[in-house]
């Protein structure tokens, strides 16, 4: 239903017909009236579902689909209350994609890389349809965000202009390229100043936002969006656009001062920490970190206690789901050193990949919401490759290590370099060499310890000799929420959008497709056994359950279970892999470049069966763990 367009004809028609000329003006309810005749307002509330809901504060919201009147989409089921005030976001269209110049119009459904747009304003978050990449891409999506404060006891009253003036939150607008292979690359991250609709008239507003491009190509623009913003219900009194300009140049202002005052103080702290020891000025101590922007900001600012609501139950379910996203190091075009990059929040989830730091810092803010005591450390693996990963301190002392990229947890016991020589020592586990600092949202420790190899560091923070601390007041100006307007907020996670079981199914039967195919071009007949895929379930639960907990069970059964379906003089063979993503011929290849498993999908033998499972377990942003089992028995001849 065009339900914009065809209201608005009618109040054209309307108001000719209806104007007569000694009547000046029609009132609300005359126009309600002309549009009940034709039937428009019965057909919109028949499309309408009004829900009500209450939704427990401790559900994190799923990504919630455009809400919006628009030629594709009719509106299924929305959320509006009467006694809130929202603010309509519509992207109507992109132009100048530049980049896209060249591509050719999409076939009707052949598959092409596509655009999507995702929004966060204020624990909402949001995702456009996607659309296919051209120069101008086809974005017509509507977004309907709650403004309100939360403070105060202001949440059951409707905000008026100048409450939202003081809402300082921007709107985090996050574009991200998935390709044919369902490749995903951030594209542009952009955060839009909403409040210039409260000075328009009418509350209505259209802008042009003009998308710069993320890491080395900060500076380069990658395309224009056509946004339209409008408040609901309508606003009584605007306010003037010069109390709103003046209220953001304020804000501006303070925000730079506080920035300013912070850097004075962070280059101060640097030259006392230089002259503890001339040798610190190598060790990795990192107080700033550029985002995908290429804005420099406190390394704190990117870390939050993030609570995920019902969707991850423990810390070490927190961890699996941080290592399961994917890993990819941030673009550089051309060779030469790290292209350093740390993402916000936000970059980070839409994109579900990032680099060890974005890992870190997210893995370091769940396990904070989880009430833990935890911080990012910043040092160096083996061949001194730059490297984050997360520590936690216990009440007794212990300290541990995660890894944020495998899941994987290290105790850390301090080597004593007073021992004798000869003293047992244990060898350390962990893959860390040296650590230069250690921060989380409220402190920044730099380690002035004589040296700064990991195995023969103390991890005691309060002792000054050994850790040199950032004044908390002086991250709490700069990284504290709402201290300055510069800092991204922080997102929701959302619970996953994928089957499991579909998801599962599918993967299975690709694979057995692909493993046909090739079994043919060797000239091998292929004959799978349900019932021996069935038993390799246990197994592959199993396996997960133990990355998630580091507890292995219920492995007696799985092999009691194969030694039955097994019969004498069979041999059987299976081989397990893991993968955080699910393309199935993807995933086949890596298969075969490991000599066991290609020895299992190439078998040749007496009565060869060959069996394959697979499970996907799913966690919060649509990331998943993918387990695969390649199996097969055959007679064993002599």
């Amino acid at each position: 239903m065009d339900v914009h367009g065809r209201i608005r004809e009618i109040l054209a028609e309307t108001i000719r017909e209806e104007l007569a000329p000694d009547q000046q003006h029609l009132s609300t309810e005359d126009l309600i009236k002309a549009l009940r005749r034709r039937g428009i307002i019965d057909d919109v509330m028949k499309e309408l579902n009004f829900v009500t809901e209450n939704v427990d504060q401790e559900l994190p919201s799923s990504p919630k689909q455009p809400v919006g009147f628009d030629k594709q989409s009719t509106l299924k089921k929305t959320n509006i209350d009467p006694t809130r005030r929202y603010l309509y976001l519509q992207v109507l269209g992109g132009k100048a994609f530049l980049e896209h110049l060249q591509e050719p119009e999409p076939l009707p459904g052949q598959v092409c890389s596509t655009f999507t747009l995702c929004l966060h304003y204020r624990n909402q978050r949001f995702r456009s349809k996607p659309v296919p990449c051209a120069c101008e891409p086809d974005f017509h999506d509507g977004f309907l965000l709650e403004v309100h404060r939360e403070s105060l006891g202001d949440g059951t009253r409707m905000a008026d202009s100048t409450t939202m003036l003081s809402i300082s939150d921007p709107i985090h607008m996050v574009l991200i390229k998935t390709d044919i292979f369902g490749e995903t690359t951030l594209v542009a991250s952009y955060f839009l100043e909403w409040r210039s609709v409260l000075g328009s008239e009418n509350g209505v507003t259209s802008l042009t936002v003009e998308l710069m491009g993320v890491g080395t190509e900060s500076k380069v623009s990658v395309g224009i969006l056509n946004i339209k913003l409008e408040m609901y219900p309508p606003l009584n009194q605007t306010l003037s656009q010069e109390v709103v300009n003046t209220q953001l140049a304020l804000e501006r202002q303070k925000t730079a001062e506080k920035e300013r005052l912070f850097l004075v103080y962070a280059k101060q702290w640097w030259r006392e920490y230089l002259q503890i020891r001339p040798s610190h000025n190598s060790r990795l101590v990192k107080i700033f970190a550029q985002d995908e922007n290429g804005i420099n900001r406190p390394v704190c600012s990117y870390i939050k206690p993030l609570r995920a609501g019902r969707l991850l139950d423990t810390p070490r379910q927190a961890a699996r789901f941080v290592n399961v996203l994917g890993y990819e190091r941030a673009p550089v075009i051309g060779g030469g050193g790290k292209q350093e990059q740390w993402c916000t929040l936000l970059a980070f989830l839409c994109r579900n990949k990032g680099d060890c730091e974005d890992h870190a810092n997210l893995l370091c803010s769940l396990l904070l919401g989880y009430g833990l005591e935890a911080f990012v450390c910043v040092g160096t693996k083996a061949k001194a490759v730059p490297h984050a990963w997360v520590m936690t301190c216990g009440t007794d002392g212990t300290i541990t290590f995660w890894e944020s990229l495998t899941g994987h947890r290290y105790i850390h016991k301090p080597i004593n370099i007073d021992e004798p020589p000869l003293a047992e020592q244990a060898k350390p586990l962990y893959p860390y060499r040296t650590i230069g600092c250690v921060f989380n949202h409220q402190m920044f420790l730099g380690n002035c310890q004589p040296s700064d190899a990991v195995e023969t560091c103390v991890f005691d923070l309060n002792d000054e000799s050994k850790w040199k601390p950032m004044s908390e007041e002086a991250i709490k100006s700069v990284c504290a929420p709402g201290a300055t307007t510069s800092l991204p907020p922080f997102p929701p996670l959302c619970a996953s959008t994928i089957d499991a079981s579909v998801t599962s199914n599918e993967i299975e039967m690709q694979l057995r497709l692909l493993v046909s195919e090739h079994r043919k071009d060797l000239g091998l007949t292929t004959v799978w056994e349900d019932q021996l895929s069935y038993l390799l379930s246990p197994a592959l639960a199993s396996y997960e359950f133990e990355r998630t907990t580091s507890i292995s069970a219920g492995n007696e059964e799985f092999q009691d279970a194969i030694r039955r379906a097994v019969p004498d003089g069979h041999t059987f063979k299976g081989f397990p892999i893991h993968f955080v993503y699910r393309n199935a011929r993807r995933a086949f290849a890596t298969c075969l470049r490991s000599p066991f498993c290609e020895e299992i999908i190439c078998c040749r033998g007496d009565q060869v069966r060959l069996a394959v499972r697979v499970r996907v377990f799913t966690y919060p942003e649509s990331a998943c763990a993918v387990w695969i089992m390649f199996a097969c028995k055959y007679r064993s001849v002599l």
